[in-house]
């Protein structure tokens, strides 16, 4: 999968001065509430749009991988991807954040519309290939998450993210769960080996809201 993981060291160069300022929180010390009222941003805007264009990537794709070869593992997922999205949305909607979502398979982000085409063709080829793409999007997403965690403060966001990620990392297990059902091994593509063997390792996780 070296065609993701150029296009991905491609976002990371032109696409990575993002992020964070300001959530809310419930606490009554005056500089918590400056920062409450502080604006965003274009960075921190296009951080948040970026990761619902990344949320909907994956409902996008398991969505087509689903109706193309019938895997419960596309139909069960599909449906907390959109969660996630919600998820992203609360947050734009807090700051009043305007956004559009294109129709199904389709992106703003010309990157994301290119991992999108990527890994449809990839998926179209077989079952297994279809499994494969849906450990990359979480590979992929897991480390999108954590870039964004460590570099903000905000602490509303940091939920969000968290539980995103937590997410993530259950679909992972999923994924690489029925890949290897069938036989096949997966290889992480965006994780390092050390975190990923850590997080199949570990058991299922319960996830916040």
């Amino acid at each position: 999968m070296k065609f993701f993981k150029q296009i991905k060291i491609n976002l990371f160069i032109f696409g990575l001065p993002l992020l964070l300022a300001v959530f809310s929180c419930n606490n009554d010390d005056s500089s918590v509430a400056d920062l409450e009222n502080t604006n965003l941003t274009s960075e921190d805007n296009a951080a948040l749009l970026y990761m619902l264009e990344e949320e909907k990537l994956a409902r996008d794709t398991y969505t087509y991988l689903e109706d193309l070869w019938n895997i419960n593992q596309f139909s069960n997922i599909k449906k907390s991807e959109q969660s996630h999205m919600n998820a992203v949305i609360g947050l734009l909607d807090q700051y009043d954040i305007s956004y559009t979502l294109m129709p199904y398979g389709e992106f703003n982000d010309p990157v994301i519309q290119d991992l999108y085409d990527g890994f449809i063709n990839h998926g179209s080829v077989s079952s297994t290939n279809a499994l494969e793409v849906g450990a990359n999007i979480e590979d992929l997403d897991i480390v999108d998450l954590a870039i964004y965690i460590d570099a903000t403060a905000n602490s509303a966001m940091i939920q969000i993210f968290e539980s995103l990620q937590c997410g993530s990392r259950n679909h992972l297990r999923s994924f690489v769960n029925a890949i290897e059902l069938s036989g096949n091994t997966y290889e992480p593509q965006y994780l390092t080996q050390e975190d990923y063997t850590l997080i199949i390792n570990d058991s299922r996780e319960q996830c916040g809201p």
